[in-house]
């Protein structure tokens, strides 16, 4: 079916772990496809068909539900709740320009409701809210409204009202329509609205029509003249208001009965915008110009990545938002971020996990290709001869770490390519090797992220991989200046080696080599081999076996043999040289620094710096923000932070989260020296 670009949809499903959001777009899409609804208990929804989400009951991947309701298309996005899957919300609000946010009625307002409201605010992204389970546990309208008005503000209101008898849930009034619906066990039918809410609806409908009524100076004093607004004259204010902004639409619903569903469908039409609304998407040429592309088909075509799945069989498959243009099958087409021209030679729109072909996709629509090797997340594809290249999306880094080993070495080989593509699936996965500590390091935003990569890869791949603490990257140094001499002198018959050098070791910022030498006591062609002596005596201190840094070396003197000297013994007599002078230079043990950036809420300041100033933190900066958030910086030993996104989410009740990144090498106090030193003798 042909869509005009006007008559296309996107809307991201959001919402707390828990809160229906599955159900929501399993709902819709019974009512749109006339198809059996299915259910999470049952295992067998659209949006959750990955083995380890029906194992788990949760979504853990974003899953588009194209629809097809009165000629509109609606592309449904349904995106994980827990925090361990932040990066998708991130990845998808980027380029989605509608949302609706899903609430359990009983639950109320969470801690995921709030930071998913709060980016969709940040983001200026129309949002509807749809307070679903309303026929579960008798929830109470009033507590609803105004736990959403005090964690929200009253820019959101109810677009309808709940009913029920005997305090059951059974339907619902359209406040702006002023039309009843009730569920009938089957499906929702026409009502009327009874005496006893009547003043409470038209209460709610006289503040639909004061804040339309403010769009423009017309409406407004036609409102206050006490004239009625036209039906028409309602909603192209509320339209306005809502993609202003101004407004979010609150809906009351049970997903499981359809409740609230048409209703919904007909504001996400009515209300959300289409490509032809939004603002230009701003991009450079590769000239590094800034350019802009609106979003019609009459631009060239331009496209964002906004998701990779790695699929083992038709290897990675890469969900695109159209900005611009049309994508037609066999194009040729370019990827600025990596220089990559290919042909499309696979274009497609997936419905879970279901695929359907297409020759091609206008601007504004979300379809997938596949068969295209080199592209990930936050990519950017257009026209050839049209250049433009989008902003890439800065993701969450990895801030919890476990080392691994392979149960089957044979395994081996295997690893690396299986890594790489899970990384491209979610970028906020880290994958390391420590040469010195000997160990493969995997992070990720939890330590139940981290198992679920490690779950996903045994049961994908059936690689089976153990998990331990991983070690700390420490450095030696020295603190003070030693004067050593270096003999390497052995005879055995015929040539054999002499190298004598003398030399001084002093603290410095980076390690380097110098030579004062006078005179001819150690020939020129000789200063490499005692160069690279040195540098090969600082992979291994004498204190922890730590690495060495920061170590100034300058030869000084030696002595040299005409037959029996060469490269080698001057090699050993630098190291020799390094080694009597080392614990005469006063070494030390450094420690990593880590630069974090925690977000939290105002009200967890006090705590949280308290449990920084344990850790051995020292805060460089506290910056209040207008949300009633703050961002606190602060350098912190690695050591200290093997726990932290545990206990920062413990301390914050689940708000908090931070970056880092490294910033530099300190050295251990005196008080720890000693344990660091006996914990990691082993390594010598």
């Amino acid at each position: 079916m042909e869509i005009d670009s006007k008559n296309i949809r996107n809307i991201a499903i959001l919402g707390h772990q828990g809160s229906g959001k599955t159900s929501l777009g399993e709902g819709l899409y019974s009512i749109c496809t006339g198809k059996a609804k299915g259910s999470i208990e049952k295992k067998n929804t659209v949006s959750d068909y990955l083995k380890e989400e029906k194992e788990r009951g949760s979504s853990i991947s974003t899953s588009v539900i194209p629809l097809i309701y009165n000629g509109y298309k609606l592309n449904l996005l349904d995106v994980p709740g827990q925090d361990d899957f932040i990066w998708e919300v991130i990845s998808i609000t980027n380029s989605i320009k509608g949302a609706v946010l899903v609430i359990d009625a009983a639950s109320k307002v969470q801690v995921g409701t709030i930071k998913h409201f709060k980016m969709l605010r940040k983001k200026n992204i129309p949002t509807l809210i749809y307070i679903n389970k309303m026929d579960k546990g008798n929830p109470d309208f009033n507590e609803i409204y105004t736990d959403i008005v005090n964690n929200f503000g009253k820019i959101c209101i109810p677009f309808t009202y709940p009913l029920g008898h005997d305090d059951n849930f059974d339907g619902f009034v359209n406040v702006v329509d002023l039309k009843a619906r009730k569920y009938n066990g089957i499906e929702c039918v026409d009502d009327v609205i009874h005496d006893d809410k009547r003043a409470k609806i038209f209460e709610l409908h006289n503040t639909i029509c004061e804040a339309v009524a403010m769009t423009n100076d017309e409406l407004l004093d036609k409102f206050f003249s006490g004239e009625v607004l036209t039906t028409e004259e309602i909603h192209t204010g509320l339209r306005k208001s809502v993609l202003n902004g101004e407004l979010v639409p609150i809906i009351f619903g049970s997903a499981t009965k359809n409740i609230g569903m048409h209703t919904m469908l007909n504001m996400f039409i009515d209300y959300l915008p289409n490509p032809n609304d939004l603002n230009p998407y701003k991009g450079y040429d590769d000239n590094g110009n800034e350019i802009v592309r609106k979003t019609l088909i009459s631009e060239p075509f331009s496209a964002y990545i906004i998701k990779t799945i790695a699929d083992p069989y038709m290897g990675m498959i890469h969900l695109l938002k159209i900005d611009s243009g049309v994508l037609h099958l066999g194009d040729e087409v370019y990827s600025p971020n990596n220089s990559l021209s290919f042909k499309i030679t696979a274009l497609f729109e997936m419905c879970g996990k279901n695929q359907t072909n297409c020759v091609q996709a206008v601007a504004g629509d979300i379809v997938c290709i596949s068969k295209v090797e080199g592209l990930k997340t936050g990519f950017t594809l257009t026209d050839p001869k049209n250049i433009i290249c989008y902003q890439e999306i800065k993701f969450p880094t990895a801030v919890f770490f476990k080392a691994i080993n392979l149960k089957n070495k044979k395994d081996e080989d295997k690893i690396n390519t299986i890594l790489a593509k899970l990384q491209l699936e979610d970028p906020s996965i880290s994958f390391t090797r420590n040469k010195e500590m000997k160990q493969q390091l995997i992070g990720g935003l939890s330590e139940s992220h981290v198992e679920f990569i490690l779950n996903k890869i045994k049961s994908n791949f059936g690689i089976e991989i153990e998990s331990n603490e991983p070690k700390i990257a420490y450095r030696e140094t020295i603190r003070k200046e030693a004067i050593a001499v270096g003999r390497y002198i052995k005879q055995s018959g015929g040539s054999g080696f002499y190298g004598v050098v003398e030399m001084k070791f002093e603290p410095n910022d980076e390690s380097i080599f110098t030579e004062e030498i006078f005179g001819g006591s150690v020939p020129k062609n000789y200063f490499p081999a005692v160069e690279k002596g040195f540098f090969e005596s600082l992979s291994e201190g004498l204190l922890a076996g730590f690495p060495v840094i920061g170590v100034k070396a300058t030869l000084l003197d030696g002595k040299y043999h005409p037959v029996d000297s060469n490269e080698l013994a001057f090699k050993m007599a630098a190291i020799l040289a390094f080694k009597e002078a080392y614990m005469n230079a006063k070494p030390t043990i450094l420690e990593p620094i880590l630069k974090v950036k925690i977000n939290i809420n105002n009200e967890y300041i006090g705590d949280v710096l308290s449990d920084l100033n344990n850790r051995r933190a020292k805060v460089s900066n506290l910056v209040d923000k207008e949300d009633g958030t703050s961002v606190i910086e602060a350098l912190i030993p690695e050591a200290e932070t093997m726990d932290y996104v545990t206990r920062l989410r413990a301390l914050t009740q689940g708000s908090g989260y931070f970056n880092r990144e490294f910033n530099a090498y300190e050295e251990v106090p005196d008080f720890l020296k000693d344990k660091v030193i006996k914990e990691n003798s082993l390594l010598r």
